[in-house]
């Protein structure tokens, strides 16, 4: 076994670990200071492989909060892989990761297409719909064509929704006007 393979393992196990904020700090700390392993964390991210993934996920999140550039040469990955991720800690990290940054104009029509699916199914969580709601305001803003259906299906929601997301929903209407 390699020693990379290794690492792999043992970032792996650390995960599994439990999951909880001080369990997932410690593996960032751990990134923070040897940050060649983040393609480690990445890569079982998206694995989109039940728990572990999605712990992953939530490090690889809080790492690129920090450090941003955790995310250079990545973000098309993410964006392709996006729309088979089933969890909804995959894809609420996912798309906080995304809408975080500035997206490259040859995704958006994927990236609209999954966040418009995801934004008008009821299933999905409040953080995905909000999440969603954000990434899809930044390509409206720059292919204002879409506007109107991202207004009218942020309309349509409002009455019933959470506070959480009639708050962004709010936020983004204004912001489209």
């Amino acid at each position: 076994m390699t020693k990379k393979s290794l690492e792999r393992i043992r970032l792996g196990d650390l995960l599994m670990r439990e999951q909880s904020r001080s369990n997932t700090d410690m593996v960032v700390n751990i990134i923070l200071k040897r940050p060649e392993l983040f393609s480690d964390l990445w890569s079982l991210m998206l694995g989109n492989n039940g728990v572990i993934s999605r712990r992953a996920a939530w490090a690889a999140d809080l790492c690129a909060e920090i450090n941003p550039g955790f995310l250079i040469g990545r973000l098309e990955v993410l964006i392709d892989l996006l729309p088979l991720f089933n969890s909804d800690g995959l894809k609420r990290h996912g798309l906080r990761m995304l809408a975080r940054e500035t997206l490259p104009e040859f995704k958006f029509g994927i990236l609209a297409d999954t966040c418009f699916k995801w934004l008008e199914d009821p299933s999905e969580s409040i953080a995905v719909k909000v999440y969603s709601m954000e990434i899809l305001k930044k390509i409206a803003l720059a292919l204002p064509e879409i506007s109107r259906e991202l207004r009218d299906i942020i309309e349509i929601q409002m009455g019933e929704a959470s506070p959480g997301f009639r708050s962004m929903g709010r936020k983004v209407l204004k912001q489209l006007k």
